[in-house]
């Protein structure tokens, strides 16, 4: 045996092993097969070279190659036993067996004899060229065949011809092949479309296309009959729809042209027969053809195989009728005016002549190795993006083609491209990587609701169904903590993991930042490629404070950013298309720079101290637009953007010694204002930078508040920046008699809508900055009160209430409801490209009407609803006449559209935002009526309805309002004042309902009245409760309350928490009774706070308000989540619920499930929030109730209400087969029972095991009615309805069981057991057994027990 090679051998063993191997003859271990391609052959040996020097692009954790564009894992098909594997056969006999193409068939192909054709030499001409004619002039003797053939041609035919020197030119051309255009007979005869089966006996006298003409000797027609016969024996062989098939293969495999040229043969012969059977009729006409008929040529007048393929497909019309003087217009070809036709339905695998690509052919053109295939895919593909994104293929395509191409890889697709060398693919991978992370629209809006009320306040645009851990630990975390923690966890998992579920992580796990810097800073794109880059850097910095923090520490990005596209000095850039933007003021920067600030406090001061920011924003706002040397649409976003990088500083406490700098600056801007006001009408870019700089301003005077960070608070942040303000209250009181005045000139053109939607947010603006004005003076203490209170009442009398009394203000109140997202869900609809994995606003296509459209009411109504909050609470003797504002008919509608009972809203990224700022104008009028309703009483109706809205307003509150549900918890939501059903006989009214709907009366001492009087008593006690239960995190809270109160130095970001759901869940008013829950559960000893009982109390009384005078409140919450809720207080302990003030209160909120209008929505079969299995719950609840309840009536209640017939069985076999125990301690009274026994008993009972159950339990003596009196009912109804039940679709076990059941019921020694059994007729709950009996059995029965009775009588005899 030969040994194998081992390391270190030479080149020479290995030839002296190859040489003993040849001589042993041995065989060897693998067999080389070598078999050349029919197809290729040689010819892509070089491509395949080329292609294994290609440039790959290689990345840490990502595939060399792109994925499929439908990616599915390869299937290996398992070997059949009949048929043995391929690895034991020949694979070359395997291949010929299978092979189908046309070679395959036509492999023996003799070469033509050419030894015995005649050959003629040319014949002399008597003249070298045809006399010339004109065009015009008609040509004698023209041949009706001369179809392609040229003019000169045409006429030296018709010179022989006339000579006779040579035979005609029909008689040429039989002797020869027909030349490409020749005429046949098929011209005149119209040709059925579409693939026929050949019809009759298949018996051609003889072959068409095969001759034999060219073979040597005499066997060439008999070869040629051979293959004749063999062809229809094959066909004979064949069915029809076989025949069929073998053709539409044939056809799909052959050249059109070639099929066209058989077709005219075979057509051809068989003209020539149909002529020579009319010659040899007598008496047949004869056939001739005119010069006016017109003629086809073959080639043109054959269907292509495209038309075959689709014979409904239209016939082809010329678009215009030649005339005979056209030149080249004789002889129409209609091959050529294919062009002209319609295309037909985008099938792009099949209809190959459609114009475009397909999207895997575009993924396959991204990896071609001409770079202009590469450009010109990427740019295509940044199209289609850019389509679907904005909507246009959503009445055209099923599914998301963004979703289709990112399955296909498309992200890494991207970012390999990204990588390449060709700036041309550069630029288009930018532009399609733009199209998919920069959804269009929302850039728009978030600009233009910067100067709302709280517009900076953005909502991070990253998927909030992200693995966190514990909330509650990480509310107690600073953002920049969060990000250095999760830094390490996500860097371990590969990117396309990471992207799967966040598009953004996954491209920043790839580098995309250091290579986006290298595009700017070494290659020096052209302007699109930059201004592609900076949109996606912004996009990046609005994903999250993590992304913001990596895009500020790239290195040398943002200093490239600043030092190429910020500039402090630049050639002057007239206005048109420049070949580069280095070196020249970008806006688009600007912008970068105050999106990455607006991510937190350290990222602002970073940029403001690390990259000489302030210098630049001196520079840029120290001079006016037009003064800029930049075009002037470009100077003027510069400027806008530039207000706002520095009043987000400003909201910081930042930025504040350049307001001593640049003091004249903006006051000449500010006085510049009316003057660009008046123009008609205003430009948007100036009044985008109007109201920038008004926002600037109010953050500036909100920066001179001498209120400093509170003593206690744990912020390390806010204690380090607790410096005093640069900015005094000298410095900026000259601001407001300039603002007021600009306000004052917008508010002239309200009466005139088109003009006031294109003022934008000027008057919001100006709104916002008196709000913050009047609060900032209001806190000065070396100033007179007198002074503000004063102007105060000037500013009323003048201009804002004659505001409020106008007939204008009120329609845009009435415009509320049809713009609010609240009441308009279809606004907040999701996009069909809307992605989890990358967050976007989708505001394409939003309507005028919506709250982010132009007529939106909603910025103005809520800046001056602001305004009024402010100077309400500052100047009590403002608040009634303020406060006149919410008597207006637009916002009381809008108010019952409201609280009116509606599905929770969905939250998209889109509602989240507008929802946001609905709930901001909301919450201003409800805080404003309930400082109104402290000063004067307020209607019952209004009160009623403010207290509605309130309710409603705190379940739907969003991450980031923490500050306003703490207010409204303290201020609103508890006030008597908004509870006038106290005052107006409602415990009276409450105590007289339940005496129509109970048919009894009850001691006034209990009753629901009295606990809904002593419930108003204790609202303060109750509001501390709900205080401390419903604490949200102290982390959060103090941030919001920065926000809202504008303490300046307090504010960590602006970036908002992560909306995954509302604040506080939909049931919350149980809240205490499920904390109280939760801690006896987690508490082994069972000792529980001291103030249980109260805490409990407290919560039950709340609950019984709401459902007694607010039961919309509580719509959101299904009655069996109430009723499970309820069940939890009586888990808590084996004492709370001996309580007697919670015995009453249970009892009344049991009662009021148990009402005839509610107990059908009693569903304990469906999912209820907050809990994983009732049936889980009320075993436990059972077992609690067999250990400490003692018989506790009301207890009892609880345990009896699940078990009605239309609940699930399983909760009934809970009780009689596993807790048998709990029978003895049910005796709760027929006459207390809360539903009516028709609810247990109806239907009869149809569960075998449950039936046998029962029967067991009273034969046994385990449920009797002087324990358990309802279910002792319960139990005899169903056991009668079943031993007398005669339902002949019953199973045999069935009719078994129930004969089994009869005979053990007969033969009882109980008689009264026996008795109920069988004489039972039905439920009357005012006996004492809680049914009636028969006197007598109905015939049918008595007559049933007597054959019963009888049969066991011979049973016995038989036995005995």
């Amino acid at each position: 045996m030969l040994s194998r090679p081992k390391p270190g051998e030479s080149e020479v063993d290995l030839l002296r092993f190859q040489s003993q191997f040849l001589a042993a003859g041995a065989a060897p271990a693998v067999q080389v097969v070598k078999k050349g391609s029919r197809r290729g052959g040689d010819t892509n040996l070089d491509q395949s070279v080329l292609q294994d020097h290609r440039d790959v692009v290689t990345l840490d954790n990502l595939p060399d190659l792109p994925p499929a564009l439908v990616p599915a894992p390869p299937k290996r098909a398992r070997p059949s036993p009949g048929h043995p594997p391929p690895e034991y056969e020949d694979p070359e006999e395997r291949l010929n067996r299978h092979d189908q193409h046309i070679t395959a068939v036509l492999t023996k192909i003799i070469e033509r004899d050419t030894s015995s054709v005649a050959v003629n030499l040319p014949v002399p001409s008597g003249v070298a060229f045809p006399p010339v004619f004109h065009r015009s002039q008609e040509r004698q003797g023209k041949s009706a065949t001369s179809g392609k053939r040229s003019i000169f041609a045409q006429e030296i035919a018709a010179k022989r011809v006339s000579e006779a020197r040579v035979p005609p030119v029909r008689e040429a051309l039989s002797i020869l092949d027909p030349p490409e255009g020749a005429v046949s007979c098929e011209a005149l005869i119209p040709r059925e479309q579409g693939p026929q089966p050949p019809q009759g006996s298949y018996s051609f006298q003889g072959p068409h296309l095969i001759t034999g003409r060219g073979l040597w000797g005499q066997d060439a027609m008999q070869e040629a009959q051979t293959i004749h016969e063999e062809n229809m024996a094959k066909l004979q062989a064949m069915a029809p729809e076989e025949i069929l098939q073998e053709q539409q293969r044939l056809l799909a495999q052959l050249d059109p042209n070639l099929v066209a040229f058989l077709r005219s043969q075979s057509h051809t012969h068989e003209q020539a027969g149909k002529k020579a059977i009319e010659e040899q009729r007598p008496g047949a006409p004869s056939v001739e053809v005119t010069e006016e008929e017109r003629i086809v040529p073959t080639s043109a007048s054959e269907p292509r195989q495209e038309d075959e393929l689709e014979p409904e497909a239209p016939a082809l019309a010329p678009p215009v009728t030649p005339h005979k003087e056209w030149l080249h217009m004789d002889t129409v070809e209609l091959e050529k005016l294919q062009w002209t036709q319609d295309l037909p339905p985008l099938r792009r695998q099949r209809t190959q002549e459609r114009a475009g690509y397909s999207l895997q052919e575009l993924f396959h053109l991204t990896r071609s190795q001409v770079s202009q295939q590469r450009a010109l895919a990427l740019h295509v593909l940044a199209q289609v993006i850019s389509r679907a994104q904005a909507g246009e293929f959503g009445d055209w395509l099923v599914g998301s083609v963004l979703r289709l191409l990112l399955d296909a890889g498309f992200l890494f697709l991207l970012r390999f491209s990204l990588d390449d060398r060709v700036d041309a693919v550069i630029a288009a991978t930018m532009r399609a990587l733009r199209a998919l992370l920069v959804a269009p629209g929302d850039e728009e809006l978030l600009d233009s609701s910067f100067s709302w009320y709280q517009g900076a306040l953005t909502f991070p645009l990253m998927p909030s169904q992200e693995d966190r851990e514990d909330d509650e630990d990480e509310d107690e975390e600073s953002p920049a903590e969060k990000a250095k923690r999760k830094s390490p966890e996500e860097g371990n998992r590969p990117p396309s993991d990471l992207a799967r579920h966040d598009i953004i992580k996954g491209l920043l796990a790839t580098s995309l930042l250091p290579r986006l810097r290298y595009v700017l800073e070494v290659t020096c794109p052209p302007p699109s490629v930059v201004l592609d880059i900076l949109a996606v850097l912004i996009r990046l910095a609005r994903h999250s404070l993590e992304s913001a923090t990596r895009v500020l520490e790239c290195p040398r990005l943002i200093e490239t950013v600043v030092r190429e596209f910020l500039p402090m000095s630049w050639s002057p850039i007239e206005v048109g298309p420049v070949p580069s933007i280095h070196k020249v003021p970008c806006a688009t920067a600007m912008k970068l720079l105050r999106v990455l600030a607006s991510a937190g406090r350290n990222i602002a001061a970073r940029l403001l101290s690390g990259f000489d920011l302030r210098s630049r924003l001196c520079r840029f706002i120290a001079e006016a637009p037009q003064e800029m040397a930049l075009p002037p649409d470009e100077a003027s976003m510069l400027s806008t953007e530039a207000f706002r990088l520095w009043a987000v500083a400003a909201s910081y406490g930042h930025g504040s010694d350049l307001y001593r700098e640049l003091y004249p600056v903006l006051m000449r801007a500010l006085q510049a204002v009316p003057e660009e006001l008046s123009t008609q009408p205003p430009q948007p870019l100036s009044v985008q930078r109007i109201a920038s700089l008004l926002t600037l301003l109010t953050q500036l005077t909100l920066a001179a508040s001498s209120t400093a960070s509170e003593p206690n608070s744990d912020s390390a942040e806010a204690s380090r920046s607790a410096t005093p303000s640069l900015i005094t209250w000298t410095q900026v009181s000259g601001l407001q008699p300039l603002v007021e005045a600009c306000l004052r000139q917008t508010l002239k053109l309200l009466p005139r809508s088109e003009n006031w939607h294109a003022l934008g947010p000027v008057p919001t603006a100006c709104l916002l900055y008196l709000d913050a004005y009047y609060q900032v003076w209001s806190q000065q203490p070396s100033l007179c009160p007198e002074d503000w209170l004063q102007d105060m009442e000037r500013l009323s009398e003048g201009l804002l209430l004659p505001l409020l009394h106008s007939p204008t203000l009120g329609s845009l109140w009435d415009s509320l409801g049809c713009c609010s997202p609240l009441c308009n869900p279809q606004f907040c609809v999701p996009g069909p490209e809307a992605l989890p994995s990358l967050v976007s606003l989708g505001c394409t296509g939003r309507s005028s009407l919506s709250l982010a459209g132009s007529a939106s009411p909603f910025p103005f109504l809520t800046a001056l609803l602001s305004l009024l909050n402010t100077l309400a609470r500052i100047h009590k003797g403002l608040c009634s006449q303020l406060a006149a504002v919410l008597a207006a008919p637009g916002l009381q509608d809008y108010f019952r559209q409201c609280v009116a009972p509606m599905a929770a809203p969905q939250l998209t990224p889109f509602s989240v935002w507008a929802l946001h700022h609905e709930y901001h104008l909301q919450y201003l009028a409800l805080t404003l009526a309930q400082r109104a309703a402290t000063v004067q009483p307020v209607l019952a109706v209004s009160a009623a309805l403010h207290h509605s809205m309130v309710l409603a307003l705190l379940s739907r509150l969003l991450p980031g309002s923490e500050h306003l549900a703490h207010e409204l918890l303290l201020s609103c939501v508890f006030r008597l004042e908004f509870l006038p059903e106290r005052a107006s006989g409602g415990p009276e009214a409450a105590d007289f309902s339940d005496r129509l709907s109970l048919g009894s009366g009850r001691d006034s001492g209990c009753g629901r009245g009295a606990l809904l009087a002593q419930a108003c008593q204790d609202l303060p006690s109750i509001r501390s409760c709900y205080l401390t239960h419903c604490s949200l995190a102290r982390a959060s809270l103090l941030a919001s309350q920065a926000w809202y109160r504008g303490e300046l130095r307090r504010v960590p970001a602006l970036l908002l928490p992560v909306p995954k759901e509302p604040l506080l869940p939909t049931d919350w008013p149980f809240l205490p009774l499920i904390h109280l829950y939760h801690q006896s559960s987690d508490t082994p000893s069972g000792l529980l706070p001291a103030d249980t009982v109260g805490t409990a109390m407290r919560a039950l009384q709340w609950v019984l308000i709401l459902e007694s005078w607010r039961p919309q409140a509580l719509w959101a919450v299904p009655p069996a989540a109430r009723l499970a809720r309820l069940m939890c207080v009586f888990l808590v302990d084996s004492e709370l619920f001996r309580e007697t003030p919670i015995q009453r209160l249970v009892a009344a909120l049991l009662a009021r499930l148990c009402q005839p209008k509610v107990l059908p929505d009693l569903k304990l079969d469906c999912p209820l929030p907050g809990l994983t299995s009732f049936p889980d719950l009320y075993t436990n609840f059972l077992e609690h109730f067999e250990a400490v309840s003692f018989g506790d009536h009301l207890f009892g209640a609880l345990v009896l209400l699940p078990l009605q017939r239309r609940f699930s069985v399983t909760l009934r076999l809970t009780l009689f087969g596993e807790h048998v125990g709990a029978l003895r301690a049910l005796g709760l009274p027929l006459s207390q029972l809360l539903v009516s026994l028709e609810y247990y008993t109806e239907p009869p009972e149809d569960n075998l095991a449950l039936l046998q159950l029962y029967f067991r339990t009273l034969v046994t003596g385990a449920l009797c009615p002087r324990w358990c009196p309802v279910l002792y009912a319960v139990a005899v109804a169903h056991v009668n309805s079943f031993i007398f039940s005669q339902d002949p679709k019953s199973s045999d076990e069935v009719k078994a069981a129930r004969k089994n059941m009869l005979q053990k019921t007969w033969m009882l020694t109980n008689e009264g057991l026996r008795q109920h059994l069988l004489h039972y007729k039905l439920p009357n709950p005012a006996l004492p057994e809680g049914f009636e009996l028969y006197l007598q059995l109905p015939p049918l029965r008595q007559q049933y027990l007597q054959r019963l009775a009888s049969g066991m009588l011979q049973n016995e005899v038989s036995v005995t």
